[in-house]
């Protein structure tokens, strides 16, 4: 591991300067593009507005037969855009396929200071983010880029998931995590060919209670992962996400799974359909009246010290912390969403 001295320091002569702490940026949703589809391409200048991330897909659902096509549009689809406060990022396709180093080779100089993050699907340990990182360093500093280009990886292999904490601190570059379900349910065996959510198979039944049926429970099979994953970006102070949601027919079940991963610590999440973006914005903004009751919380206690009574519940320093979070949070919504500003009262 490099000394911490050694770790902030650029990889390449020329290369910007790694952040110390990661840009402030409202990440809600990742909205999914496939940069292929001229229609597609087309309704980029009305989606910025729209979502917090644009991000043109070169990987996963782009066929073998378009990945050329689809990096070309990314390209085009950067430099046609100005992207304002809402972040562009590109998912290009995994280290040992034919197409990576093209799609970093040709977007990286072509897309320039306009690139926030690169997203490296199938990260299985700290060695696969050196590789790009000082790959990216190398093109920075030979394009003049003033700005670091982030590092988003997913976490979608048992191997990955076993070295998720050396993932996370394996570089400054590091802005996060998602999970990626489908792939990483193959990796280990798990019998389900859902992409995200839960299974009707995985539950706990109620115990036995004389000839009464007994009710089954159903289970989140991405718990632990999820868990792991977020304690692993928090403890390195980058963020975590949930991943994609494939039933583009069942809001309710994707917003359960989308709010179960914001309640346990996660930032965002994918959305890979327009009527996933309402949810994920609706989900990852906290609730005006929990804001309300955070509020009070901080305007009792000033300092963050001592203890209070407010509406019959004791508040002290911890609690002080958890109202922090979430005010902070309604903060940058409100700096986004005129409407929540006024819902909030900030």
């Amino acid at each position: 591991m490099k000394t911490p001295r050694a770790f902030y320091q650029p990889l390449a002569i020329g290369a910007p300067a790694p952040y110390r702490e990661l840009p402030v940026r409202l990440e809600r949703m990742i909205h999914f593009v496939p940069p292929h589809v001229e229609k597609m391409r087309a309704k980029v200048p009305d989606l910025i507005s729209k979502v917090d991330v644009v991000l043109g897909n070169l990987e996963d659902a782009i066929p073998a037969d378009a990945k050329t096509a689809a990096r070309a549009g990314f390209i085009e689809m950067a430099k046609a855009n100005d992207f304002g406060a809402t972040g562009l990022w590109t998912r290009v396709n995994c280290l040992n396929s034919p197409w990576f180093l093209d799609d970093i080779m040709q977007i990286v100089p072509a897309a320039g200071d306009k690139l926030d993050v690169v997203m490296l699907p199938k990260v299985e340990g700290p060695w696969d983010i050196h590789y790009l990182d000082q790959l990216l360093a190398q093109l920075e500093a030979r394009n003049g880029i003033s700005k670091p280009i982030l590092i988003h990886a997913i976490l979608e292999t048992a191997e990955g998931v076993k070295n998720v904490e050396a993932i996370a601190t394996a570089s400054p570059r590091m802005h996060g995590m998602s999970l990626g379900p489908a792939d990483l349910a193959a990796s280990r065996g798990m019998k389900t060919t859902r992409v995200g959510g839960g299974h009707p198979d995985y539950a706990v039944v109620a115990d036995p209670h004389g000839d009464a049926p007994r009710t089954a429970f159903q289970q989140d099979l991405w718990h632990y992962t999820v868990a792991k994953m977020v304690d692993a970006c928090m403890a390195a102070g980058i963020r975590a996400f949930y991943g994609p949601f494939g039933d583009f027919s069942d809001a309710a079940a994707c917003e359960a799974q989308f709010r179960n991963a914001f309640l346990m610590g996660c930032v965002g999440a994918w959305s890979l359909h327009p009527s996933q973006i309402d949810i994920a914005k609706r989900v990852f903004s906290p609730d005006p009246d929990e804001v309300a009751f955070a509020k009070k919380i901080l305007d009792a206690m000033p300092d963050g010290t001592g203890a209070v009574m407010i509406d019959g519940k004791m508040q002290d320093d911890a609690t002080w912390k958890q109202a922090k979070v979430i005010v902070d949070l309604a903060r940058r919504v409100a700096d986004k969403d005129r409407d929540m500003a006024e819902r909030y009262g900030l």
